[in-house]
Order: C-alpha cells, then sequence, then structure tokens
C-alpha cells in the first residue's frame, strides 16, 4: 500500500513530517510521489497562517470526493488550533496532535484498516524507538513570563499547557526521522512556546515550552555528522530559552552549543550548525560568544525584530524594546564580524500608524539585515490581537510591504557586490535553475550559484571566487574546476 504526505508551513513541521514518514512506513506503507495512487493521505498543517490552512480545506475536498471510488484513509496532523482541529473532525478519518503520533498504529486498527504489519507484536517493532517511556516527567510549574492582559488569554488554560505530561512529546522524538535530505537535517529542541505574542497562535496550537533533553539532541547531531551530514538546524519556536522550563535539570542554550561545538572541534569533520529562531527578550551575549568560539557553529543569526516602533513592540507583547535589539546587533557585529544578519517583520500590524512604520523602515537601514522576511499583518484565530480591529487597509500594507523589499534590496546589493573577487567556501545544495549551474549556499546563507554539471558535488564543500552580485544572490566560478583546468 502507498502514501503521500503534504506538509505545510514552518521548518518545525518539516522536521515533523521527518519521524511521521518514519511510523507511517513501519506499517508497511511504500511513499509515492503522486497523490492520486496513494491508499493514505496525509496533511501536516499549520493553524499560523489562514493561507496554509485554507490548502487543508482545498486538499481534503478533493480527497473526499476521490473517496466515492476507491478506498481511502486521510488524517491531519501538525500545528492546529484547537477551532481548526474540531472543523477537521468531520472532514478526516484521523485527526490527532504530533504527540499522539506513536498511537497511529493502534488508531488506524481501530478505524478498521488492515496493514502489512498489523498483526505483529509490539517486540517486532521496537526499533523505531516509540515505546511509551516509564519514567515520569516533570511538568513546568514556573510560568512567571510576560503576558497578554486576563482577557486575551482563553479561559480554558489547558490549551496553553503541556498536553498530560511532557512524556508524550518526549515519544514523539524519540522516533528516528525519515530524513528527506542526505546532507542537511533538522534537530528538534524545544516544542510549544511561552511568549505570547499577541500576532502569533504557536503558543495555541503547540502548547508550552518543552526543551527535549541534550543527550538525545547531541546523540542524534552525533550521529547525522558520522552519517557525512553537512549543514544540521537546531529548532524551536524560541531556541535561545532552551532548557528555562527544566532549571536545574537541564542546561541552558548556551552551554548546549557549547557543548556542540567541543565535538565539532574534536570530531575533525566539517559541518555547519545553525539554529532557528531565538527571541530578542532572550538572547545572551554567552550565544554569541560561544558561536564565535567554535568553526562548526555557523556565522548566520536570524533574530526577528517584527517591527521598529517599541510602542508597536508593546502591542505586539514582544518584551524587547528597539535599543535593546540595538544592543544584540552590536555585540554580534563586534564578536562576530563575518556573519549574516537575517530578521522577520510584520507591516500594519493593528494601530500602526506612519510615523511608526517610518520607525520600522529606519531599523532596516540602520541594521542593513541581509535578509528579512517580510508578512503584511493579517490576524488568526486564538491569537490576542485577532480580538482587536485589522484597521490597517491591505493597500497600505502592500506599499509598506514594498517600501520595506525595496530598502532590502538596495543593502543587500552593497553587501553582495562586497563580496566580488573574495573566495567563499560554499556547500552544494543541487542543480540550479539556470542550466548548466549548480546552486550553493554560504555560510551565512546566502545563495550561490557557478558553472558545473557535476552533480557529485551536491552535498559537499567547495571553494568558489565570486566574480559578480545579483539581488539575493551571487555567482562565481568553482576553484577546484579552475584547478583541474589550468592542470589538464
Amino acid at each position: 500500500m502507498k502514501y503521500h504526505l503534504v506538509t505545510l508551513g514552518c521548518q518545525m513541521n518539516k522536521s515533523d513530517s521527518e519521524r511521521t514518514r518514519t511510523v507511517i512506513e513501519s506499517l508497511g506503507y511504500v511513499w509515492c510521489d503522486k497523490e492520486e495512487e496513494a491508499s493514505m493521505l496525509g496533511v501536516l498543517a499549520c493553524s499560523v497562517r489562514q493561507k496554509s490552512i485554507d490548502k487543508v480545506y482545498s486538499r481534503i475536498s478533493k480527497w473526499n470526493q476521490w473517496k466515492k471510488n476507491t478506498n481511502l484513509l486521510t488524517f491531519v496532523s501538525g500545528c492546529l488550533l484547537p477551532s481548526d482541529r474540531e472543523k477537521f473532525l468531520k472532514l478526516f478519518d484521523l485527526v490527532f496532535t504530533m504527540d499522539e503520533l506513536p498511537d497511529l498504529d493502534s488508531m488506524i486498527r481501530q478505524y478498521g484498516v488492515v496493514t502489512p504489519v498489523s498483526l505483529q507484536s509490539p517486540a517486532e517493532t521496537d526499533e523505531l524507538g516509540i515505546t511509551p517511556e516509564t519514567a515520569e516527567a516533570e511538568i513546568p510549574t514556573d510560568f512567571s513570563v510576560v503576558k497578554p492582559s486576563k482577557e486575551d488569554i482563553p479561559a480554558d488554560l489547558s490549551v496553553l499547557k503541556p498536553k498530560k505530561d511532557p512524556g508524550e512529546i518526549k515519544r514523539f522524538w524519540k522516533v528516528n526521522p525519515h530524513y528527506s535530505s542526505g546532507f542537511e537535517a533538522f534537530i528538534p529542541i524545544q516544542n510549544g512556546c511561552d511568549k505570547f505574542c499577541t500576532f502569533c497562535a504557536v503558543p495555541y496550537t503547540r502548547g508550552r515550552e518543552v526543551s527535549r533533553p541534550s543527550g538525545d539532541i547531541l546523540d542524534e547531531l552525533k550521529e547525522l555528522v558520522r552519517k557525512g551530514y553537512k549543514s544540521i538546524t537546531l529548532l524551536g519556536q524560541n531556541v535561545n530559552s532552551y532548557g528555562h522550563d527544566k532549571r536545574g535539570d537541564e542546561i541552558p542554550f548556551h552551554e548546549l552549543l557549547e557543548k556542540i561545538g567541543e565535538f565539532g572541534k574534536a570530531s575533525g569533520k566539517n559541518f555547519w550548525v545553525y539554529f532557528t529562531s531565538p527571541h530578542p527578550h532572550d538572547m545572551s551575549n554567552e550565544v554569541i560568544d560561544v558561536i564565535a568560539r567554535y568553526d562548526c557553529l555557523a556565522k548566520q543569526i536570524h533574530l526577528p525584530v517584527q517591527s521598529g516602533d517599541d510602542r508597536v513592540l508593546i502591542r505586539m507583547n514582544r518584551n524587547h524594546t528597539i535599543n535593546r535589539y540595538r544592543e544584540i546587533v552590536q555585540y554580534i557585529r563586534q564578536k562576530l564580524p563575518a556573519a549574516t544578519l537575517f530578521t522577520d517583520i510584520i507591516v500594519g500590524f493593528t494601530g500602526e500608524t506612519g510615523e511608526q512604520f517610518e520607525n520600522t523602515r529606519l531599523v532596516m537601514e540602520e541594521f542593513k539585515f541581509n535578509m528579512a522576511y517580510i508578512a503584511m499583518y493579517s490576524p488568526r484565530p486564538g491569537a490576542a490581537s485577532s480580538r482587536w480591529e485589522d484597521d490597517i487597509p491591505r493597500e497600505t500594507k502592500k506599499e509598506r510591504l514594498h517600501i520595506l523589499t525595496e530598502e532590502l534590496i538596495r543593502h543587500n546589493r552593497i553587501y553582495n557586490r562586497s563580496l566580488i573577487g573574495k573566495k567563499i567556501r560554499v556547500l552544494v545544495i543541487g542543480k540550479d535553475r539556470k542550466k548548466g549551474y549548480i546552486k550553493a549556499l554560504t555560510e551565512g546563507r546566502l545563495i550561490v550559484r557557478f558553472p558545473s554539471d557535476d552533480n557529485s558535488l551536491t552535498g559537499q564543500f567547495t571553494e568558489v571566487q565570486i566574480n559578480s552580485a545579483a539581488d539575493f544572490s551571487l555567482e562565481g566560478e568553482s576553484l577546484a574546476i579552475i584547478k583541474e583546468l589550468n592542470e589538464s
């Protein structure tokens, strides 16, 4: 029997999909690229963005039409608001949370579908690592974080706490991932969020913060490096608050990075470790200091600012000021002068005035981000700001997005041109859309393309001399190829 899985949303959902595939394939299903050939169809949804939820409705409408002519099992999971989950119960055969994924076999059996391995004993599938843990997990009790006003928090606080027991998500983390790449991988280090940004639904879809045991994280990373992986990203909704839910029982984020750095130094292997996303409120100098000390910790920082105006940041419940953000960036520039800086920005947030938007433009001008993911604000059900009037016209939002995009392009162009003539180490990620060219990424995650038809370079480090620069990309020649031509 065949299955197909659609993954929507952020890198966390992509990482979740790798463990989902492991569990599905343990039941005897085989992946297929075409949805119409599958007997099981699933989607990992994302309630954080309405566009993603709209895609789910489009998919299930089509799949339910197919059910008229074929036997088909459908499921939905992922990052879901309770309101979306309730609606999906009427449309999908199975609706479950990611921490319930290890029980997918029993869910399918209860639904009445027989899988190729449905008669096997539990002992025969122990290698999946999804046996329930017997040790009790500590439920965090210190919720003394700054939160929105009482009226912005649901009366049913159970949706904001870890479901039942953090041990449930630990069962999910024990599943061995079915990595979608042979050279780059994601490692979840944390689930949920305690920040309660008023525009964000994550605390309502994934619950409160739960940190994964550092020993498990390090074991997974070491195994990836042993297998030759070159790019590894640590994932969490707020990675630099890692360990805060287990104060005294788990190491903080900078110590986790230190252990990774020491391993990388001792291993003699070449690899880059990234992390996303940190929060300015929890970003410490210790994190930046550790990155500066170790070659394997990539010199690229993704630090969401969201707005350049302090009053807007207060309404967003971001718990940082622009001056605090400025201090962090100044320290990054001092300790990591070669690091690239990425950010996230929302334009047209409820009540944003022209003056407040101009402050965001000035922030773009001051910090000269290498990349900014700019989004027009749209209310998400469940998030606190969804109760407020969305009072900025769509045309105004579009205009503000365009202005910031032009600002980003201007600074990106200047930075990229400064790299012309330099020799840069890159990781090849595959064929480029430009015929006869290969695509690669610098340590700072800037796109580089160079002429080559050698597909064996994919997943390998090489050195490129930059000859030209365009908006958001660089072009050059492989020094290895130049050397080979000179010697022939």
